[in-house]
């Protein structure tokens, strides 16, 4: 029998007793041996739910009972949950968590730890939720220099991003939907401000440089500002609006962001739409895979939790995780990065496009029917330093700006 306690009952913890509970018998198939759900922890009592015979307020019970072989972490946020990880794997407990922030703050670190007491810190839903893609550079693809991963890491902003191209809706509008279908937390500002995306796309960026990438030093934009004026302007051009959050790898340096971008219909992320997450992967000899699924979710999460801890149970006392080491990789400037641009500007066409052009270079109008006293333009390919020198002499006519991929 392989026992485990699950830290926090809440969306996840749930999920994660309900999988176990509903595919139990193909879990204990996988692994060899039986699944034993010994404790929960929570602050909270359920009563009239089966899960109180096995629910503790104590953390002490869990970390002192040695008959507990995995920690499965779904709490969230950095502490206790920090607290909660590190004993366990110092214990001799391997640790499963989807847990975002906790990973790409201390990955590393905990990382290191399992290794050295030859245990697993395994952290699949982190990122994509139940969209295997940890294990697949971990495992599949470590033949590979990974050269780009770029993926759409949030489903409450695909969601709505969605929703204003297809409908013509104004973000307000769209965001107190979501909210209102449980798409959107009360307090948006993770999901909207790109927060959730970035955590995400510095433990893939960890990952595949084998060093530590901060999240804090990744530039990040969410989508508060775009409008349905700008939606209007996608589609004149054929394209769409995407949250990218993306990290490409020339030579030893390595570029990373997470902003909205405009794709064109060729581009392998341009139908992920709704709810859905998607990842695109390059490497240097595998060339180009794409990972898609749910990308959130109570099931789809717990889903990608209970893999971790079959994975962790097959392999009790042998390390299977690649590392990153905890010295800092110091992500390069995006001043440096080139590519296209898309600019609406206020004003005449006829009178600022020779001021335009003198500025950005030869540039491609774009125009909107029904949009009056503004018109939108696509730069050439350019450094983003030189299209921040170029839009300054703009600064009051420029309405927006949004980053052309590909």
């Amino acid at each position: 029998m392989v026992n485990i306690a699950v830290l926090g009952y809440g969306t996840v913890g749930s999920g994660v007793v309900e999988v176990i509970n509903t595919n139990g018998k193909q879990i204990n198939q996988r692994i060899g041996d039986e699944l034993n759900i010994k404790y929960v922890l929570d602050l909270r009592d359920f009563p009239g739910d089966p899960v109180q015979e096995v629910i503790t307020h104590d953390f002490e019970d869990i970390i002192q009972d040695d008959e507990v072989e995995i920690v499965v972490e779904v709490m969230g946020g950095i502490e206790p949950a920090y607290t909660f990880v590190k004993r366990s794997l110092l214990a001799g407990k391997s640790v499963a968590t989807s847990n975002k922030a906790l990973v790409a703050k201390h990955g590393a670190e905990l990382l290191s730890i399992a290794k050295e007491k030859n245990i697993n810190f395994l952290f699949e839903a982190s990122v994509g939720g139940g969209i295997p893609i940890i294990r697949p550079l971990n495992s599949s693809m470590t033949a590979d220099e990974i050269e780009e991963i770029t993926g759409i890491l949030n489903g409450t902003t695909n969601y709505m991003l969605t929703k204003m191209f297809y409908e013509g809706a104004d973000y307000d509008d769209v965001l107190k939907e979501a909210q209102a279908n449980g798409f959107a937390e009360r307090n948006p500002e993770a999901d909207v401000e790109g927060y959730d995306a970035c955590r995400k796309i510095a433990i893939l960026s960890s990952l595949i440089s084998g060093r530590q990438v901060d999240f804090e030093d990744i530039y990040t934009e969410g989508i508060t500002k775009i409008t349905a004026e700008d939606m209007k302007y996608a589609k004149a051009m054929g394209m769409t609006i995407k949250l990218l959050a993306s990290s490409k790898r020339e030579d030893q340096r390595m570029y990373a962001l997470v902003a909205p971008f405009l794709l064109k219909p060729e581009h392998p992320l341009y139908s992920v739409n709704g709810v859905f997450n998607a990842i695109f992967v390059h490497g240097n000899v595998l060339g180009d895979a794409m990972f898609y699924g749910s990308g959130a979710g109570k099931l789809p999460t717990a889903s990608a939790v209970v893999a971790d801890v079959v994975d962790a149970a097959k392999h009790l006392n042998r390390n299977i995780m690649t590392m990153w080491a905890s010295d800092k990789l110091e992500i390069e400037d995006k001043a440096d990065a080139v590519r296209r641009f898309f600019v609406r500007m206020s004003g005449d066409e006829n009178e600022m496009l020779p001021k335009v052009e003198k500025a950005f270079g030869k540039v491609e109008l774009i125009k909107v029917e029904g949009l009056e006293n503004e018109f939108g333009f696509l730069t050439g390919e350019m450094m983003e330093g030189a299209y921040d020198i170029c839009a300054r002499r703009f600064e009051n006519s420029i309405l927006h700006m949004i980053r052309v991929e590909g």
